[in-house]
């Protein structure tokens, strides 16, 4: 039992080194460098390394006590960083996906709509395009004809650039994630978010690893969002600060796509699995494969049913 509970505390020691620590002082450090050298001298490392040596000389940290007292200090604000870039992270990833975007307050629900009527309209257009080449090519096809795929290729590149599915969400993660849902009921009539929380209790233990690994790797990539956005007020002190956030901005946004797309793939593939497990293991009668009757019925077992009416 020691053993275990030295190795537990061992593993919770380096993800909190790894997540919040490490993060955090490196965002410490630039806060330092940035008011030090400033636009003027702003790769001085002399001017720099002078700076920190008047405060390694300071009276305060010349002792053990006040030496221990730094370090604390130190770790104690590269934590805090970490778990306010997680915070933020949160926030921004409840934004990239915008599931409840309609509940939002008025001014950011306004600009999601617009957004999202943009983005509908440029799909359809998209769209239209898309379904008249491969028309086309199926005609062809019954004329003995093979139609040069380019251009068919080409407008489906430009309607899944804009969503998979038609956009009812004001970003692209949004609705890559929200296209499962749509496939599966269209294809199975499978209500994901009935079913999903039930599915994953028995998924094999190797399913649900590459989905736990698919959604950390979505947080980790919100979260490197959030520090593009708090390396940002640096850049009032210290101009290299704008390629730092620059960057960061640019990988989580690339890493979020990828994590999303990943992790809609996932919830997707494992649901069109596994839903027929899942009948079987409520003791449902049904056939193979499953028929709309068949989900229907399990959507139904798996959906609580609504409270009594009040008495009067």
């Amino acid at each position: 039992m020691g053993g275990l509970l030295t190795e537990l505390g061992r593993k919770l020691a380096e993800r909190w080194v790894s997540l919040l620590v490490l993060p955090g002082a490196l965002y410490l450090a630039v806060v330092t460098t940035a008011p030090t050298l400033g636009h003027t001298h702003p790769f001085d490392l002399p001017r720099l390394a002078d700076q920190l040596t008047a405060w390694a000389n300071h009276p305060a940290t010349g002792t053990g006590g006040g030496q221990a007292i730094l370090l604390v200090a130190m770790l104690v604000g590269a934590a805090a960083a970490g778990l306010a870039a997680q915070a933020l992270g949160s926030l921004l990833e409840r934004l990239w996906l915008a599931a409840d975007w309609p509940a939002w307050p008025t001014p950011v629900r306004q600009l999601a709509a617009w957004n999202t009527a943009r983005r509908r309209r440029t799909w359809i257009a998209a769209a239209r395009i898309w379904h008249r080449h491969r028309d086309e090519a199926a005609r062809a096809v019954t004329r003995g004809h093979r139609a040069d795929p380019a251009a068919r290729l080409a407008a489906e590149r430009a309607m899944t650039r804009v969503a998979l599915e038609e956009p009812t969400r004001p970003t692209w993660s949004g609705d890559r994630l929200n296209a499962a849902a749509v496939r599966l009921e269209r294809d199975h009539g499978i209500d994901l978010a009935t079913t999903w929380p039930h599915l994953w209790l028995i998924l094999p233990e190797e399913s649900r690893a590459e989905i736990t690994a698919a959604r950390q790797a979505l947080t980790r990539a919100t979260t490197l969002a959030a520090w593009s956005l708090l390396y940002l007020p640096l850049t009032a002190w210290w101009w290299p600060a704008v390629l730092v956030t620059t960057t960061l901005a640019l990988t989580a946004q690339s890493r979020t796509r990828t994590a999303t797309d990943t992790y809609a793939l996932l919830l997707e593939a494992s649901t069109r699995l596994h839903t027929r497990d899942l009948a079987d293991r409520l003791g449902l009668d049904t056939t193979a494969p499953l028929t709309l009757d068949d989900t229907d019925t399990l959507t139904r077992f798996l959906t609580p049913t609504p409270p009594p009416p009040p008495p009067e």
